[in-house]
């Protein structure tokens, strides 16, 4: 006998269980790789409210998502954000809600986030150079992101992981140093491969691109890697390193394609779900929310028949024009 798949499987066999939630588009950094400079966010009015990303959330884990990421922009900028945190960890059949964040405001917030039920947190950082941290974020006090990366660690989250996107001769001679600094304090890090989302102008991302295999090979000689078959659930490969708690993890969409694995989808602030990173497949389940508020049946529909959407995998180009016009702070990391 043959099982019946789960609501959300794709037409490639993919189950998804995992939802990134933005939250806003807005941030208080404006980093380099993920914004223009001259961005312009959207209108409070057109984003989700809280209440109604709940609603979403809870329809995703009836359907059965078991993991949820709370993203932006920065998230911890939206107002009451707390709130929906403490509401989405009480979903009963999910397993874990984890938060991505700057770090900017977690000296402040980190017991609160822990308090509601955020079990992990990726935190951004990808200079340890004060003056080269705030040319990569354009405005950025790196003191600030250390102390909230240190009022996270004391408020004890079950793990705490770095993201490093890097960028040749900007700050790929760093991968070492990011490394100890993550592993001396027991936490993972990721180095990010940058992606292709949205014009920029800062520089040329074909000539910016510096591999995950390059990167291993700077690792490899401060420490040993070792394989292991681990997952968080996202994209990330990763090595245990002999002698620390702390993993290195890889994320490589350019150079290890990881489409055929894909187990995520993502609901932007304004409510488009995306069915990929690389492509602009989305509905629009704002609409569909606002067209019936009070019966959840459409949105669940809405829900399920978009997995017929989710392509086999994303088209991102280092040159040229960019397949995908929106930037990384409008999608949701």
């Amino acid at each position: 006998m043959h099982s019946t798949p789960a609501p959300l499987t794709d037409r490639f066999g993919r189950r998804v269980s995992y939802l990134r939630i933005s939250v806003t588009d807005r941030c208080d950094l404006r980093c380099v790789y993920c914004m223009s400079e001259e961005t312009r966010f959207v209108p409070r009015a057109r984003l989700l409210t809280l209440e109604e990303i709940a609603c979403i959330a809870r329809c995703f884990v009836e359907l059965g998502v078991e993991r949820i990421r709370v993203t932006g922009g920065e998230p911890l900028v939206r107002r009451n954000v707390v709130s929906l945190l403490s509401e989405l960890s009480a979903l009963p059949g999910l397993r874990e809600l984890t938060l991505t964040t700057n770090a900017t405001q977690l000296h402040r917030l980190a017991p609160q986030l822990r308090s509601a039920g955020v079990q992990r947190i990726n935190i951004s950082l990808d200079s340890l150079r004060p003056e080269r941290f705030r040319a990569l974020t354009r405005n950025g006090r790196l003191e600030r992101v250390l102390a909230g990366i240190e009022a996270a660690r004391r408020a004890g989250f079950r793990r705490i992981k770095i993201n490093s996107v890097i960028l040749r001769n900007r700050n790929h001679d760093e991968v070492v140093s990011l490394a100890r600094f993550a592993l001396e304090r027991e936490m993972d890090i990721a180095f990010i491969e940058e992606m292709p989302l949205g014009s920029i102008h800062e520089h040329d991302r074909a000539e910016a691109h510096y591999p995950s295999d390059a990167i291993a090979a700077d690792l490899s000689r401060a420490f040993t890697l070792l394989p292991t078959t681990e997952r968080s659930g996202g994209p990330a490969r990763y090595f245990r390193v002999a002698g620390f708690e702390g993993r290195i993890g890889f994320i490589s969409p350019h150079s290890h394609n990881f489409c055929d694995q894909c187990n995520r989808v993502r609901l932007t602030a304004t409510g488009r779900l995306l069915l990929c990173l690389g492509h602009e497949h989305s509905v629009d389940l704002r609409q569909v929310i606002r067209a019936h508020p009070i019966d959840d049946t459409p949105l669940k529909e809405a829900i399920v028949d978009a997995m017929a959407l989710k392509p086999q995998g994303h088209r991102f180009e280092l040159r040229g024009v960019p397949v995908v016009a929106r930037h990384m702070n409008s999608t949701g990391g």
